[in-house]
């Protein structure tokens, strides 16, 4: 049995989030000690769902407060790091960008220069994303392409990415990063987003939403497999080989949105649906999708969970959801 999490101080940022919430019951499962940044009350997120805020530690406040962050890590003398606090919503971020850089960029800065000046942090885990990579004419993005985000979300986390891979170079500090595809997994609220949608519009016996006009194509990666895509990156950050180093984590299996809907259409008890195209969606990126190559090479990871297969968890999850 794997021991390494058992009484490790872990601080978690985001820890209420989609990420978050699946990560801490992880490592809770691990016998890891948590202790969770929040800013909001949330009382549907699945961290809270599941009863697990009751087995954390909590610190409440803005992921910017260098002082609060300082304060954290030092007094709970945390091991290892997992920042994952973000605005991670591209429309929001579109209408009001000021938010998005000062949480994504700022506070990616200062999460770094607190676990800088504190001695006992080991290790430290970076959420970056693959709308870091921004436009590419060749695709799969892999980790040396450049990071050229355009949109304001994707431009405030290509800058959040080169500064963790920055302070891990210039103060050679155990950091590494993590750009993951599209996320989908129970606990996800933001109902914009088209897994969480969908699902919800399909078990209603509603047609569902498009915004696009449902040709952009995206890798979709369960959370579960994320989760344990994380976990590795922390374990191994000792090798020289992970140490300061980005990895991408997706399917490997670019579909469109029009795809995606009708996959999860018709793992639904309403498969006779049909989706509504608005075509109406702007500032976002015709195809992205990564090659998780070097994931599998350098940390032996592959995705355990097929498209349907974690979309069929995922459903089950907001059936009951809905229900309650």
């Amino acid at each position: 049995m794997n021991n390494f999490w058992k009484n490790k101080r872990v601080f978690v940022t985001g820890c209420t989030g989609l990420l978050g919430s699946w990560l801490t019951a992880d490592l809770l499962s691990k016998g890891a000690h948590i202790v969770g940044l929040i800013r909001d009350q949330i009382p549907h997120s699945q961290l809270i769902r599941t009863g697990d805020i009751d087995r954390i530690d909590i610190v409440r406040g803005n992921v910017c407060d260098y002082e609060l962050m300082e304060r954290a890590l030092a007094e709970y003398e945390i091991d290892t790091v997992f920042h994952l606090a973000a605005q991670t919503q591209v429309g929001i971020a579109n209408r009001v960008p000021l938010p998005t850089f000062e949480t994504n960029i700022k506070g990616t800065w200062t999460v770094l220069e607190a676990a800088r000046r504190n001695p006992t942090v080991q290790r430290t885990v970076i959420a970056s994303s693959d709308k870091a990579y921004g436009t590419h004419a060749e695709l799969p993005y892999r980790e040396t392409d450049p990071l050229q985000g355009e949109y304001p979300y994707d431009v405030s986390k290509s800058c959040a990415d080169l500064i963790a891979r920055s302070y891990a170079h210039t103060y050679n500090m155990p950091v590494s990063v993590t750009r993951c595809a599209n996320l989908f997994g129970g606990g996800d609220l933001n109902w914009n987003r088209i897994v969480p949608g969908t699902i919800r519009s399909a078990l209603r016996n509603e047609s569902p939403i498009i915004r696009s006009d449902g040709t952009m194509r995206r890798d979709y990666i369960y959370i579960k497999d994320v989760v344990r895509g994380y976990l590795m990156v922390a374990e191994n950050m000792h090798r020289e080989d992970v140490r300061g180093q980005a990895f991408n984590f997706g399917n490997d299996d670019p579909i469109s949105v029009l795809r995606m809907v009708n996959t999860i259409i018709k793992l639904s008890n309403h498969s006779d649906l049909e989706s509504v195209i608005l075509d109406e969606a702007k500032g976002e990126i015709q195809d992205q999708y990564l090659c998780s190559e070097k994931a599998g090479e350098v940390l032996d990871w592959r995705p355990q969970f097929t498209l349907e297969t974690g979309l069929a968890e995922t459903i089950a999850w907001y059936q009951d959801f809905l229900a309650s």
